[in-house]
């Protein structure tokens, strides 16, 4: 039986890296027997040209019947000056409604062949290994009214969350603690924000039913700061929907490239979507060089995550890192000694990995 994937392209370099993806599993296929079975759909800024709406109807139809979504990116300078329901932006968030995609997981690991790529002395970043689980449905990005008033002279935006919305981040995010080094780091604006006071009472409730994993709260402010100075310190953290978009984005260069991150976003019972981090980068758009690995490794979270496929998902992480180890980089990883290959190539290396 086949495992029925929906590629949503998207914009940019949207297409290149999703197709890298692809060859990936279809190498993944012949080396494990496996059976993928594969279709493709608009969304973004191609979907506002073909359709005239960012998220046509047939691919929330397509996406609601597929077993998993594996996403390349949206947006570009051509829609910026759209009217706000014509951005490509909505398309990505519709979609996530679309299939309760509450929660979204993006790791950040220190690759070591990559130290030298990161912003920070490689003794700050060295060992890191952190997972952001975001809250992807509530929040400003979605509350209630979100207009501009008096003639355009004042705006509000509306931050809201249900008990019920915060309970089930919070869960994932002590079960993802579980799996990992057994420490939770909370994030809110509790001394400020009504709705970090409730996360706040919430989190505290939760902490008995998970008495493996030690907890520790910190305000958003602060855990800017520390994601800097101290990343290692870091194992889980969990945070609502506007604390976690800016701290996963300033997470994901600390390994010195958006191009290299993963993430998740998951279904309570549902079909996942797998994205990589980073986003549509029209400046490079059809010259070939964009970094795979990102998109590559969200498709190794895909078979681990909904298809529970842990020997063919650690299959593509080992020969990422194997290339890696090798030397080859793209020009992202900005690397002065080792050897500089382009997204093609850098995908015939992984799946030559694989299949050897």
């Amino acid at each position: 039986m086949s495992n029925k994937i929906v590629l949503l392209p998207g914009d940019g370099i949207g297409a290149e890296v999703i197709y890298a993806a692809k060859d990936v599993l279809e190498a993944i296929s012949k080396k494990f027997n496996k059976s993928f079975e594969f279709s493709s759909f608009d969304i973004g800024g191609i979907a506002i040209d073909n359709h005239g709406t960012p998220l046509p109807d047939e691919t929330v139809t397509a996406c609601k019947e597929a077993d998993a979504v594996l996403l390349g990116a949206v947006g570009g300078p051509k829609w910026d000056n759209n009217p706000s329901e014509l951005r490509p932006e909505r398309g990505l968030l519709g979609i996530r409604k679309a299939l309760d995609l509450y929660a979204n997981l993006r790791p950040v690991k220190g690759f070591e062949k990559l130290l030298h790529a990161s912003p920070l002395r490689q003794d700050i970043i060295q060992g890191s290994d952190l997972l952001i689980v975001r809250e992807l449905t509530g929040g400003l990005y979605f509350g209630e009214p979100s207009e501009r008033r008096d003639n355009g002279n004042s705006v509000v935006d509306t931050l809201s969350y249900t008990r019920k919305e915060i309970e089930r981040i919070i869960d994932k995010a002590f079960q993802s603690a579980q799996l990992r080094n057994k420490h939770l780091t909370s994030v809110d604006k509790a001394n400020v924000l009504e709705s970090s006071k409730l996360w706040r009472e919430i989190v505290e409730e939760k902490k008995a039913q998970y008495p493996d994993v030690t907890v520790e709260h910190v305000l958003v402010d602060a855990a800017a700061m520390k994601l800097i100075t101290n990343p290692t310190d870091f194992d889980v953290i969990v945070t609502e929907n506007m604390f976690g978009d800016i701290l996963s984005d300033e997470a994901s260069v600390l390994t010195g490239s958006l191009g290299m991150l993963p993430s998740a976003s998951l279904a309570e019972d549902g079909v996942g979507l797998y994205e990589p981090a980073h986003g549509s980068a029209p400046d490079i758009a059809g010259k070939g060089i964009a970094n795979p690995i990102a998109m590559i490794l969200s498709a190794a979270m895909m078979l681990r995550y909904s298809f529970d496929m842990n020997d063919e998902a650690q299959a593509i992480e080992d020969s990422v890192e194997n290339v890696l180890n090798q030397g080859y980089h793209t020009a992202d990883l900005k690397s002065n000694d080792g050897k500089l290959v382009n997204t093609t190539e850098m995908t015939e290396l992984i799946v030559k990995a694989i299949l050897n």
